[in-house]
């Protein structure tokens, strides 16, 4: 019997740490595949900052390098620099991206960085506690929103790529999702694209991943897929931004 499916070479054979249901491991996977198939294990570097992913380089055989919370795309934006041979890519959470990190994101985009990114959003804060994010949606339950998110409280959901797609240095943004495996194959497709932009001297791209969390939505890792599709996609729309 020929084997059709193995465990990419750019991915370590570790137990994960992440809770059931959690789309973290999956887009892992995604990212390995990604990195055998352009044969740049050699090239590339990721950054992870503070969030669920912080130990990511516990499951990349590839280098990685932590950054300060919020401060990925500033430390890829160093790397990229002084060695322009490479591949950098940052992997980044809701909260570190678009809540502490969001100078560092916003003007690493206008100045169109040749870099990567790989956007999480969970619509919560997940390595502290629950707390509300960003993208925590109205009326969502969250550690400090029991009630549920109240617009004139907290403000709106912030739509990031939206955001940065205004910005003429940005060259590709695409939202993307983990809900089915469809959704799961455009994913690799959307990160692929990524890579080879960069690859190609196009500057700077961002693939934003709808993931789910069972544990702090309070769902079952089945009713978290469902709730994506359902809700959190309604808040997100999937598809080429830019």
């Amino acid at each position: 019997m020929n084997k059709v499916y193995s465990r990419p070479k750019a991915l370590k054979d570790v137990s994960t740490h992440y809770c059931p249901g959690c789309g973290h491991g999956i887009v892992h996977r995604l990212i390995a595949e990604v990195v055998d198939e352009l044969s740049i294990r050699e090239r590339v570097i990721a950054v992870a900052p503070v969030g669920c992913a912080v130990i990511a380089y516990d499951y990349w055989a590839f280098d990685c390098s932590e950054a300060a919370h919020g401060r990925a795309l500033a430390v890829a934006t160093a790397i990229k620099r002084v060695r322009p041979e490479t591949i950098v890519f940052t992997y980044q959470g809701d909260g570190d991206l678009a809540a502490i990190g969001t100078n560092e994101t916003i003007h690493a985009a206008n100045r169109g960085e040749n870099l990567t990114v790989i956007f999480i959003n969970n619509a919560v804060y997940g390595m502290t506690g629950g707390q509300m994010a960003p993208t925590t949606l109205i009326g969502q339950k969250t550690a400090t929103t029991p009630l549920g998110r109240d617009a004139q409280l907290q403000g709106y959901p912030l739509k990031v790529s939206e955001l940065l797609a205004q910005l003429p240095g940005v060259k590709y943004i695409q939202r993307t999702s983990l809900q089915s495996v469809q959704d799961i194959l455009k994913t690799k497709q959307a990160i692929k694209e990524a890579f080879q932009n960069q690859m190609n001297g196009l500057g700077f791209s961002l693939v934003e991943i709808l993931s789910p969390c069972p544990t702090y939505w309070g769902l079952s890792p089945l009713k978290a897929l469902e709730w994506i599709k359902d809700v959190l996609s309604k808040e997100f729309p999937l598809g080429r931004i830019k």
